[in-house]
């Protein structure tokens, strides 16, 4: 006998149980009934009164993919493709991609901030889209209220499929929240990916990924869109400080925790082969790595398109996708999807020549990717790539066809998908799909293209099924605002960022402080600027750090003579994307360098001639910057520590460095006592480093460069080639390089990872 068990009545949310078997949870507002067969429940989610394959939990899931994606339309399939631009929870009235409710702002409409904007309704019933892209959410409970609308939303449509939430990475610590271990937050708070490669220790990132599944599956999200597993073998990479360093095997052995964390479902909760209700897909990326674009510039922004090789090592990026997240130790075997990156690896195409950004490129989807290496899960475009470009080489909010710019919108679909790829990040739309559809029918017939697409379609559902979403998408409200940011959440990942602390200096074993002695932290000036998306950022002209927790530890002063020691916060140097539209008006090529020191830069050590660049009319051929300044936007950082030492008249000076990116210390190295430096942890943490609360043991996941000369000089596709720093005591800051209280440390980390030199 059916026995249904209401949750929650807001929610309309109904549950059935099968001994043995899934509990079902379906909405009374969809019109999906249940249905019994030998005893047991299944959802009827094209209700059509009868139990067909796909509606069958005791199936698997690739049998179930097969035959749902057989009864799907080319419509249906074609939104399936789809890949949501961002959406905020409640959306926003303004922005980038502006929301509405019924045609009014949030503000004006009177909406429950969990309520569909009119945007998602429109691309979940018209478009048929199921992949949704979350960025910010008010609170777990508005996402957790808000999932259960758009599951609901979605069960009613169609053959019932229900969407499969993503998300970018969202565990960054709060640098100026205080840690205490009896209460909990929005969501746990972990160091950045660079810092977990800090610690050293892949049981950490494999704990990371363990937990931020537990809590992205109680916000509703089932795919996380990351690790990402680039090597970042070019120090002026902007996206440096999401990778894990610059070492392949590190960042192999990190890829595989991360990705076994996420995905790794065990006991009750497993459905089958490790996967289950705590499972997130892993969309690792970025194939085949992004780590070499010229000059370190970025593949987001028209100046950095193209990744380089002057040092022939293309098969090293290769090695966290082959030897990490394709590769396993728990029963998922192998990141259930792939991300490859904006860029135009140049000249590594070996079959048809074709300099074309890495997704629409054959040889390297699915000669390299699916047919060398194996790999057949989803393969996903970054987003926006299928859009047209804007005029401006340093904008963030535009296209990124990257070497395919002549075709048209839906040309480049079908480039795509003939490449291999799957899916299209960052596109609300189904009609270009479509169209790409048609050219394949023309060119190939029917039957071809409708193979084709149920092809994407099975891999795209067996994502979907492997995960349970299709038994039970809805979540309970107060367990989700339970589990989310739990203490015991919290206290793991205030753990994590205690042990990437890395200590890099400790003159006289000026380090640990005594506790309660005096302090002097400068405030830190920023002057006007823009976030990378383009937008202002104001003036400002504060202190660096929380001195109320600064306050536990120590006394805090704003008078430099009443100090015991001075303690000064900077930033890695910003010196912007690597083009100046002020330079391009000017008459010049627009290319100026990336910086890694705080003085200003001439680049007198830069190549002559490009590598790469676009023979278009209105395009750069030659791409030098040589003999071109830059001075970056936190030039006054380096200002600070050096007046501060001179405020502080022989006492002890320390710096905490906030890296994002290697950097040059020679600046200021030889005038201080102390550095330690941090990948994004919280304020408290640093302080229980500096008070010996916590011996440091972080080491670093990269190089520290001697100059800029070195920088230039290196290659931008190989690892551990650069000159490094060497301090007033004589210590190098190399890879894998870090002090504790008794010097610098040996252990098993340092002898498995070290670089003979």
């Amino acid at each position: 006998m059916l026995d249904t068990q209401n949750i929650d009545i807001e929610e309309n949310v109904r549950y059935v149980s099968n001994l043995g078997g899934p509990t079902l949870g379906y909405s009374t507002t969809s019109g999906v009934t249940i249905l019994e067969q030998d005893g047991l429940f299944f959802k009827d989610l094209n209700q059509n009164g009868t139990l067909d394959r796909y509606e069958d939990w005791r199936l698997s899931p690739e049998e179930r993919a097969k035959d749902l994606a057989s009864k799907m339309t080319i419509e249906q399939i074609a939104g399936l493709m789809l890949y949501s631009r961002h959406q905020s929870i409640p959306g926003l009235s303004h922005g980038w991609f502006p929301s509405t409710y019924g045609g009014k702002s949030y503000e004006e409409s009177g909406a429950k901030p969990w309520d569909l904007t009119d945007e998602q309704l429109a691309f979940l019933a018209k478009d048929h889209l199921r992949h949704i892209l979350m960025t910010v959410v008010e609170s777990p409970e508005v996402a957790a209220r808000w999932n259960n609308q758009v599951q609901a939303f979605a069960e009613g449509a169609g053959l019932g499929i229900p969407a499969n939430n993503s998300s970018d990475p969202r565990h960054g610590s709060d640098s100026s929240s205080e840690f205490n271990a009896g209460s909990g937050s929005q969501i746990s708070m972990w160091p950045e990916t660079l810092g977990l490669a800090a610690t050293f220790e892949p049981s950490i990132t494999q704990k990371f990924g363990e937990i931020a599944a537990k809590e992205y599956r109680a916000l509703g999200i089932a795919t996380a869109l990351s690790p990402q597993i680039d090597i970042a073998t070019d120090p002026r990479w902007f996206r440096f400080n999401g990778t894990f360093g610059e070492d392949s095997k590190l960042s192999a052995d990190m890829a595989r925790s991360y990705v076994d964390g996420f995905q790794t479902s065990e006991g009750e909760k497993e459905i089958t082969d490790g996967w289950g209700y705590d499972s997130v897909n892993a969309m690792v990326k970025h194939w085949p790595g992004g780590g070499s674009g010229e000059g370190g510039r970025d593949a987001h922004f028209g100046c950095g398109k193209y990744a380089v090789y002057p040092g022939n090592n293309f098969e090293e990026h290769l090695i966290p996708f082959v030897d990490g997240a394709f590769n396993l130790s728990g029963k998922t075997g192998k990141a259930s999807a792939v991300m490859p990156y904006y860029t135009v690896s140049v000249d590594q195409d070996t079959v048809n020549g074709e300099n074309v950004g890495n997704s629409y490129n054959t040889y390297l989807i699915q000669d390299l990717l699916r047919g060398k290496y194996g790999y057949d899960g989803v393969v996903c475009t970054d987003w926006l790539i299928t859009a047209d470009e804007t005029a401006s080489k340093d904008t963030f909010l535009s296209g990124k066809p990257w070497g395919v710019e002549g075709l048209s919108v839906a040309e480049r679909h079908y480039k795509l998908l003939m490449a291999g790829v799957d899916q299209f990040g960052g596109n609300n739309e189904v009609e270009p799909v479509l169209e790409a559809y048609q050219m394949g029918v023309a060119e190939h017939g029917e039957s071809y293209m409708r193979s084709r697409f149920e092809q994407s379609a099975v891999r795209l559902l067996n994502n979907i099924f492997r995960v349970g979403l299709f038994e039970n998408p809805y979540l309970e409200i107060k367990e989700s605002v339970r589990i989310v940011g739990s203490p015991e959440f919290m206290k793991e990942g205030y753990e994590a960022q205690l042990k990437s602390i890395v200590l890099l200096k400790n003159k006289n074993q000026v380090l640990p402080l005594q506790p309660k002695s005096t302090v002097y932290i400068p405030k830190r000036f920023t002057p006007i600027g823009k976030d990378w998306f383009g937008n202002p950022t104001p003036e400002s002209f504060e202190h660096p750090v929380n001195l109320n927790v600064v306050a536990k530890y120590f006394n805090v002063t704003d008078n430099p003579d009443e100090a015991d020691f001075g303690l000064v916060f900077i930033s890695s140097p910003n010196s912007g994307f690597g083009f100046s539209q002020e330079d391009a008006d000017q008459g010049g090529n627009g290319y100026v360098p990336l910086s890694l020191q705080y003085n200003t830069y001439t680049a007198e050590h830069a190549r002559e001639v490009s590598l790469a660049g676009d023979g278009r009319e209105n395009d750069v051929l030659n791409r030098s910057y040589k003999g071109k300044s830059v001075t970056p936007h936190n030039k006054v950082d380096l200002n600070t520590v050096l007046e501060t030492k001179a405020m502080m008249k022989g006492k002890p000076v320390i710096v905490s460095m906030l890296l994002s990116n290697p950097t040059i210390v020679e600046e200021f190295e030889f005038e201080v006592d102390a550095i330690i430096v941090n990948f994004g942890v919280q304020d408290q943490a640093i302080m229980e480093v500096l008070t010996g609360v916590v011996e440091p043991s972080g080491l670093l996941p990269m190089q520290m460069p001697a100059n800029m000369r070195t920088v230039e000089e290196q290659f931008e596709d190989v690892a551990h080639d650069m000159e490094c720093h060497v301090d007033s005591e004589n210590h190098t800051y190399d890879f894998a390089f870090g002090l504790n209280w008794s010097g610098e440390i040996e252990d098993n980390r340092t002898e498995k990872y070290r670089k003979i030199r």
